[in-house]
Parts: C-alpha cells; structure tokens; sequence
C-alpha cells in the first residue's frame, strides 16, 4: 500500500554509486572544485532543492489525490502535469548532487545528497519531452486500473472490489475462474505503456549513475544493492519450509473440498481458488483448511454485533495510538478522508495513507468494508499516518521511514496488537477464549502473514528481471507466471500468453510501488512485536501480546518514528529490537504452534510442487 505519492526513499549510506570510483581531477581545477563545492554550498543547495520540491510535492500530492477520488480525463491532466513538473525539478536537482562528489562533507550532509539522488522509484531524463510522457504514462495506468471492470455474458458489469468478494466467499470454481480471467482483461492495454515507462526511466536511471532501475532501487537500503538482494533472500530461505507446509495442507484440504478435476493432490494449486484475486493471502480459505478446534469468535460478526459504521472503526484505530500515548488525528483528517466509495464516481478503492503537506493534512482513502479484514487495514492505514506526522520536523529529504519496510511494518505491528484483549478492552468481546482455541486463529493469521511472503517476494524479483534487462518485453508474462510458480506453486486457471499482461492486474505494478517493502514489513513487524511486549512487560504467548494502552511501548515506537530516514534503517531497528539486521526467526517463533500442527497434518501427505 504506498503512503504518499511523494516518493522519496532511503539513501545509500556509505557511498553513492557515482560518488565511488570518480577520476581524480588535478592542479588547480581540483583546488578551484574544492572551494566551491564544499559544505557550505553543499548546504545551500539542499535548502534550496527543499524549499522547491517541497513546493512542487504539494501540488503533485493534492493532484494524485484528486486524480484518485475523482477518476476522469482531467483529473488525470492535472496528476500528469504535476507529475512531470516534480519529476523534472527532482531530475534536475538530483543530477546536481555529482558536483560534491568527493568533497569534504559532513555524514549528514553526504545522507542528505546520496537520498536526493535516490528520490525517485520512477526517474525521468532531464527532458521536458520525456519527463510529460513518463508522468502520463503513469496517471494513464493508474487510470485504467481504478477505472477497471469485468462485463459478464449477462451484461452485469463489476468493479474489482465486486469480483473480489466473489473469489473470497464463493465456493464455484467456474464462476470464480470466470471472474479471475476477467479482471486480468484491463491489464493487456497497459503492456505498451509498461514497456514504454520502463525504457525511459531506465534512461533516468542511468543519466544518475546506475546501471537500470534495479540498480537504483536496490540501492536503498544501506548496503550494497548485491548485499541486499542476497539478505533478502536468506531470511526467505528460512521460511520457506513453513511455506511449503502451509501449501501442502491447503492443497490437500482444497482436493478434498472440490476433488481431483479441480484440484490435483499433488503439484500446483489453481490461483483462483485461493481466495484472493492475486493468491497473495489465503485467509479467505481458512474455513475450508481449519482445524477441528477453532476460535469461538468471530470479528466481523462481533463489528455487524456491534453495529459500528466505517467511521465508528476509524475512531477505534485512532483510540488505539491515543492508548499508547500518541496525539490526536486532526479535525481535518475526519473532513477531507475518502472512508467509504462514493456512489456518483469512479475511485481507486486500494487502501493507501497520504500526507499531503508534510505537516498535519493527514488522510486516508479506502472504500471501507465492515469486516474484520478492515478493521486490521484501518489500524494499518492511520500507522503510515502517524509515522509521517512523527518525522515531519526532520529535513525534507528524510520525510520518510527508515527504509520503505519500515512503514509498513509499523502498521502491521499494531494491527498484530489487535488480539482477545484488546476487543475485550474496547467492548467487541465479553471475554477472553481460552488459549487451547488459539490454533484456528493463528493458522487464520498465518494464511495471510506466511501465504504472503513468496508473493512479497517475486513481485519485485520480476521488475529486477525486468528493469536490468534479463527478462525481454516479449517475455513479460511468461517470466511472471515462471516467478509465481517457483516461489508460489501456483497455477493460472486458464492459459495465459503474451497478449495478457498479468502483472498489471495487480495494484503496484501501474502504480509504480516497489514492492520488497512488504517482504521486509512482513519480517520487520513480528521483530517490533516481540520487542515491544518485552518494553510492556508482557509475559505469555507472543501472539496473545497488545500494547494497546501502554506508553513505554508507545514511546519506544515514537522514538523510532521520528527519526525519519536521517539514520541507517539499521539503528532505527535497534532502537526498538535491539538488533541491526534482518531475522526471520521472529516471525517463525510467533507461528510456532501452527508449523508443529501443519507437520502432523502432512504426515502421509506428498508436499512440494
């Protein structure tokens, strides 16, 4: 879920790519260089670059909001004309920042220019001509994608959100087949406009010293981009068997519940059949794979119980953060959200948090549904948002989370905070379950946080292949389905080919969203929860913890928060875990129980794909 759409992103930390490796100038042109280019200019040209961008960022903010509650042709003029001009000014300053390569500079001064030099996911050349056309492009994408939806032989037309609630409770296989194929028709127009963006943004890309895109975005993570790609994919090395247990049982439990035509008892399972429309998480099957034991409550009949409205969850979310002593949303937060679809207009209904003005013009836009999936989300949402409001006095360029996991991994840590106690604090429960009910919940959990992280994963292993070049145009969807095969060990419902464009059927591939952020802020948040339930003093099962109403976790978190990106995301997490790096091991002790459960289940069982 992006959190704005001012995408400035974590600096590399020890030296920017072209900083490295430059030619020693000599005699009198390398003292000339040095007098001029040096901290003191160095400083005022970053004061500059922040009182232009941040101009030019606020009106691109209110155009991208405009352009995605109010779907039309000009709304969609204003975003791209606001787009170019950012991206241009960005460009033109970014491309500035090889004048004080090798200067003497302060750790802070070199962070700041290394970050203006990663400011953009999408770069454009410094070109007028090209900058339009990459701004265009994308509000185009963005466009068709909200604008999206499926006419069925019957002439009954459906949004996304119309078919995806068809994948999440409908127990057809031809009708969910039908609807899968279908939202997959409004992505084959955006395939020329893809490759297009991606030629011209790569020429950004390499007019600011990196090879190609891939280069460039995974040069945002204080390490090497080799060093990162290789973490990244350790810490999925030791999930992975979690994840191939997980699939095995579901596999089993879906031959079982639809028999062999539909579902083979060994190899892939079906993509449609997974409850989401991008099989990312399987929650939506849980009925259908539970254990004999499940919970005794459920929380979207406790919110219809309840009686609450889209607003009354949103007034929970906030109670949540005043608990842990967190200031109130502005009133101008509750005027101007987009909480629920309007009846009289196209939007993009995608959940996403902005900040508009790097102040306190917080918002959020969701098409809200009253539900157990959106009470989570809303706790999500408002988590970018006091994330964003706890940096905002830190220097434009470090308006930002700590690395781009970071900020969803914040969210996702309260929402984990969202356990029996808490609903009994807050009135939707009488009284805690006993623990030994506990299975069906956490394996309900685990279908979405575990089912998750392959998907987290190749969505950008793909853009890599794509940006560097490894993988042709004429292979765009091939390369996809190889990806979500491999890691997934999923099948299409229906022959795919190189007139379908798969890939831009899912949100962020048009929206132009890295995308490893969500592998990271799944890992990320179970190390935040356990670390925070340590600052409470909680004693007992991990996945029983809320920090709901308590400060020193609340204040430990804030801390973090409004360091923005000024420091390497490695002190930021050990300013709430007490470590530097990566560990996956958080997230598999949280799920114990259930990887023990899913290992007795399989005994007899074929696993793998």
């Amino acid at each position: 879920m992006p959190i704005t759409l001012r995408t400035f992103v974590l600096p590399l930390a020890a030296c920017a790519l072209i900083a490295c490796n430059q030619p020693e100038k000599g005699g009198d042109a390398a003292q000339a260089n040095a007098e001029q280019y040096n901290e003191e200019s160095a400083k005022a040209f970053l004061k500059e670059a922040e009182a232009e961008l941040g101009d030019a960022s606020l009106f691109l903010n209110h155009a991208s909001w405009l352009a995605a509650t109010y779907i039309n042709f000009d709304s969609q003029e204003v975003e791209a004309r606001a787009g170019k001009e950012f991206t241009l000014k960005t460009v033109q300053f970014a491309k500035q920042v090889k004048k004080w390569d090798g200067a003497d500079l302060t750790p802070d001064t070199r962070r700041q220019l290394d970050g203006l030099r990663l400011a953009l996911s999408f770069p454009a050349p410094d070109d007028e001509k090209l900058a339009s056309e990459l701004a265009q492009i994308g509000s185009k994408m963005q466009g068709m994608y909200g604008a999206g939806q499926y006419c069925m032989a019957d002439g009954n037309c459906m949004s996304l959100g119309d078919m995806s609630k068809i994948l999440a409770e409908s127990d057809d296989p031809e009708l969910m087949k039908s609807v899968w194929a279908g939202w997959r028709d409004v992505s084959p127009p955006m395939r020329g406009l893809y490759e297009r963006q991606v030629e011209i943004a790569n020429q950004g890309a390499q007019d600011l010293g990196y090879a190609n895109l891939a280069d460039l975005w995974r040069s945002n993570y204080d390490m090497q981009p080799e060093a990162f790609a290789a973490d990244v994919d350790a810490q999925w090395d030791k999930v992975k068997p979690f994840y191939e247990a997980l699939h095995c049982h579901v596999r089993a439990k879906l031959n079982e519940f639809y028999g062999d035509e539909v579902v083979p008892s060994q190899g892939k399972i079906p993509a449609h059949l997974l409850g989401n429309m991008w099989a990312q998480t399987w929650s939506n099957v849980y009925d259908k794979v539970k254990p004999e034991v499940s919970s005794s409550y459920n929380l979207t009949s406790l919110i219809e119980k309840k009686g609450m409205t889209e607003l009354d969850m949103v007034k929970t979310g906030e109670a949540f953060f005043s608990s842990i002593g967190f200031e109130s949303l502005p009133e101008t937060f509750w005027e101007r959200s987009m909480f629920t679809k309007p009846r009289d207009r196209d939007v993009v209904c995608h959940a996403s948090a902005w900040d508009l003005d790097d102040k306190d013009d917080l918002r959020i836009k969701m098409c809200i549904q009253k539900n157990a999936e959106d009470f989570q989300t809303i706790h999500h949402e408002l988590g970018h948002n006091y994330y964003q409001r706890a940096y905002k006095e830190q220097p434009f360029i470090y308006r930002g989370s700590a690395n781009d996991g970071f900020h969803e991994a914040l969210g996702d840590t309260v929402a984990l905070s969202i356990t029996p106690s808490y609903l009994v604090q807050i009135g939707l429960l009488d009284k805690e379950p006993p623990v030994d009910e506990d299975l069906g919940q956490l394996l309900e959990l685990a279908l979405d946080k575990i089912a998750f992280l392959p998907f987290g994963l190749l969505v950008d292993k793909w853009r890599w292949q794509v940006f560097s070049g490894e993988l042709a145009p004429a292979d765009y969807n091939k390369g996809w389905w190889e990806l979500r095969e491999k890691y997934q060990g999923i099948a299409a419902p229906v022959a795919r080919s190189e007139e379908d464009f798969d890939p831009g059927a899912k949100y962020h591939i048009p929206g132009n969203t890295p995308y490893t952020r969500y592998f990271l802020a799944f890992i990320q948040q179970f190390q935040f929860h356990k670390a925070l339930c340590e600052t409470a003093g909680y004693e007992g099962p991990l996945h029983r913890c809320s920090i709901y109403g308590n400060e020193a976790a609340g204040a430990k978190l804030k801390a973090m928060m409004e360091m923005g990106s000024s420091k390497p995301w490695q002190e930021a997490m050990a300013a709430v875990t007490g470590q530097e790096t990566l560990d996956a091991s958080a997230i598999i002790d949280y799920f114990a129980p259930v990887k023990a459960w899913l290992d007795e289940q399989n005994k007899g069982r074929s696993c793998g794909w």
